[in-house]
């Protein structure tokens, strides 16, 4: 992100990248808390106005996400749990409401998710095109995932630490995420270019979550 403070707490719209994301999802009738998962040696969380909210609770994680969500993870008490990540800011109510729909009547759970849209392209070692992809079928998984609590537990617990989103450690269960189609606007804050999008849809989504 060519930034000095990692990128959740970098300033957008007037507040960090985090309280945008956390704000929206308290905001949902369905979410009553939110655990956030920080790093053992973050400086910066105490500096925003989460850091004394009511709803909001924190955890220490550890050195990859799959530890890191499984802190998370020891906190929550509740029977379904979302894990979302903190550089989405603008994940929408509507696409929440969809998600909880969908997980509720799946023992396995939902994840929002965008289909592909570009021509697939896979590389060879020398950085050339090996072959096409067929995009067809093909889905970009996004968060918030959601999945009975105990389930993403035992999951992440024999997946082992170097799952890079919780459906996949369903799906090394033998389970079958359902995929929700998301909202376009529900992108993840990762180059620079991407504050001004996020800042975009943030001014767009205004009074109409």
């Amino acid at each position: 992100m060519q930034a000095d403070c990692p990128k959740q707490y970098l300033s957008l719209a007037g507040k960090t990248l985090i309280q945008h994301t956390v704000e929206r999802l308290l905001t949902h009738p369905a979410i009553s808390t939110v655990v956030v998962v920080i790093s053992a040696d973050d400086s910066y969380f105490a500096q925003t106005g989460l850091s004394v909210h009511d709803d909001v609770q924190v955890v220490t994680g550890g050195p990859t996400r799959a530890t890191s969500v499984q802190a998370g993870l020891a906190a929550v008490t509740t029977q379904w749990v979302m894990v979302h990540d903190a550089a989405r800011p603008c994940v929408t109510h509507s696409d929440i409401d969809a998600l909880i729909e969908r997980a509720q009547s799946h023992q396995d759970g939902a994840l929002l998710a965008a289909p592909v849209r570009d021509t697939m392209k896979r590389a060879n070692v020398h950085g050339q095109v090996a072959h096409t992809v067929e995009r067809e079928a093909l889905w970009h998984a996004l968060t918030p995932q959601m999945f009975l609590t105990q389930t993403l537990k035992r999951a992440l617990e024999e997946a082992g630490d170097q799952v890079t989103d919780e459906a996949s450690a369903i799906e090394a269960s033998g389970g079958h995420p359902i995929l929700v189609p998301a909202s376009a606007s529900n992108i993840k804050v990762t180059h620079p270019e991407d504050q001004w999008l996020a800042a975009f849809y943030l001014s767009q989504q205004k009074g109409q979550l």
